[in-house]
């Protein structure tokens, strides 16, 4: 008698499988595939009654994922098949009955979903799904189920790491600032020290040259009234070049005068600039201010690089101005490291290329050139008529160079926000942070345009005006 008409083939069920938790430390990139999960798959023919002994089995075990001729159909937990069985009290129902039966709805995320998204995921289901296991899916045919409980401690323990995180780097910008503080006011002091001789210099200056002028003075009446003077004279004039003398010492007195005068004005440029600890804000000049970053930043704004300033009528700014300072600096250098960056790679070309025609060179390739534009405007329309429309100060700082690629763009945006400030700190999200919580104003970057080659980058900073 052939076997098929003695017995029924019965499903194989295979032992489950427990994928143990990746042994690093967790982090806030860390995904699902480094949590424990179990691997248990079963066709949807299996009785439930053979379910419920492996689950006897293993007491750990959250579920079953049930596969239809290899090909995913759903999820049962042990406590909905422990349920299905009290309820209806039979052995030969296979697990397509209870699917059917359930119709819960399985939460199935690909293995390379972050933790923190998946919990999040994960505690939007309804409560009477909360404590339903996920199913992780591997590739087209695997599947595994993660207990949510395990998913739980490891969110709790990412936030806990996020929480430590973000406490390290408080305390770490609370040093950054004091050793700041301390810095600003040690070259404060410096800077002060160096203003005592220069004001000596420039004072005393002022009678050298008058002095300069008495004594040629006399020289000149000596001449006019002794035209022929005794042999020694002459001789000394002639060793000492007397008419050279006349005519070079009022041009080194000017020289030296404007050296001084430039002295005086980096020192003072670098007092204003270590203001950063002030406790109250103070009416400061933006104009002053930004010539003095100027003034700071010229041996890297070398001559490959033009700088136009179109300063509007400014009234004086309440604000903290070291702050804005460093803003300004932290601006203008991400400006002209582009800008040279370009300058490198035009001169490169032109070298390789040929120099050709020049004139059609330079209008292909204008030179580097940073546009700062200063301006009071008014705000936008007001949603609410029952407060009055505020006034902007606008300084807009804006390059020709090759611009911001739309990642680029994206990638300064999300610095702006709090978390990614926290993931990594840069120079453009201090700023941002100093112009929107220290002054209540906007730091705007302009979006990129799809359809330009070389639109510039232009950054805005909006600062309310009282």
């Amino acid at each position: 008698m052939p076997k098929s008409s003695t017995r029924r083939a019965q499903p194989i069920v295979s032992c489950p499988s427990l994928t143990e938790a990746n042994n690093l430390e967790l982090r806030l990139e860390s995904t699902l595939s480094e949590l424990a999960q179990y691997q248990f798959q079963v066709e949807s023919t299996v009785p439930c009654m053979e379910v419920a002994g492996i689950f006897e089995r293993y007491p750990l075990l959250p579920g079953v994922v049930v596969m239809n001729q290899g090909e995913f159909l759903g999820m049962i937990s042990r406590q909905r098949l422990m349920e299905f069985l009290l309820r209806i009290q039979a052995t030969d129902f296979p697990l397509s009955a209870l699917h059917n039966d359930v119709r819960s709805h399985n939460l199935v995320l690909p293995a390379t979903t972050p933790i923190l998204v998946g919990a999040h995921l994960a505690l939007r289901r309804s409560p009477y799904e909360q404590a339903e296991p996920l199913v992780i899916q591997k590739d087209d045919r695997q599947y595994t189920l993660l207990d949510v409980h395990e998913l739980n401690i490891a969110h709790w323990q990412i936030r806990g790491i996020e929480t430590q995180v973000r406490y390290e780097r408080a305390q770490l910008q609370m040093i950054q600032t004091e050793r700041m503080a301390h810095l600003g006011r040690l070259v404060d002091g410096v800077a002060h020290e160096i203003l005592d001789p220069v004001g000596f210099i420039w004072g005393n200056l002022v009678h050298l040259s008058d002095y300069t002028q008495q004594v040629m003075d006399v020289l000149t009446a000596y001449k006019t009234y002794f035209p022929q003077p005794p042999g020694a004279i002459a001789d000394l004039e002639a060793e000492i070049e007397l008419d050279y003398l006349q005519s070079d010492l009022p041009k080194t007195i000017a020289s030296i005068t404007a050296g001084a005068e430039r002295l005086k004005t980096l020192v003072t440029s670098l007092q204003n600039f270590c203001h950063i600890d002030d406790v109250y804000p103070k009416p400061a000049s933006l104009h002053e201010c930004l010539d003095s970053v100027l003034l700071l930043m010229k041996s890297r704004i070398n001559k490959e690089v033009q700088v136009i300033r179109d300063y509007g009528h400014l009234p004086p700014v309440n604000c903290y101005i070291g702050q804005l300072s460093q803003v300004f600096t932290n601006i203008l250098t991400n400006s002209v490291e582009a800008l040279l960056n370009q300058a490198i790679r035009q001169e490169v070309a032109q070298e390789v290329g040929g120099k050709g025609n020049n004139l059609q060179w330079q209008s292909l390739h204008p030179k580097p050139q940073i546009t700062i534009t200063t301006q009071i405007r008014p705000h936008s329309a007001n949603p609410d008529p029952n407060r009055p429309s505020i006034r902007w100060i606008s300084v807009r700082i804006a390059d020709n160079g090759p611009g911001l690629s739309q990642e680029q763009y994206r990638q300064i945006v999300d610095s702006f926000s709090i978390g990614k400030r926290v993931a990594k700190e840069t120079s453009l999200a201090l700023s941002y942070q100093i112009v929107t919580a220290r002054h209540g104003g906007k730091l705007l970057v302009h979006p990129p345009h799809l359809d330009a080659i070389a639109t510039g980058t232009e950054f805005e900073v909006l600062l309310p005006l009282a």
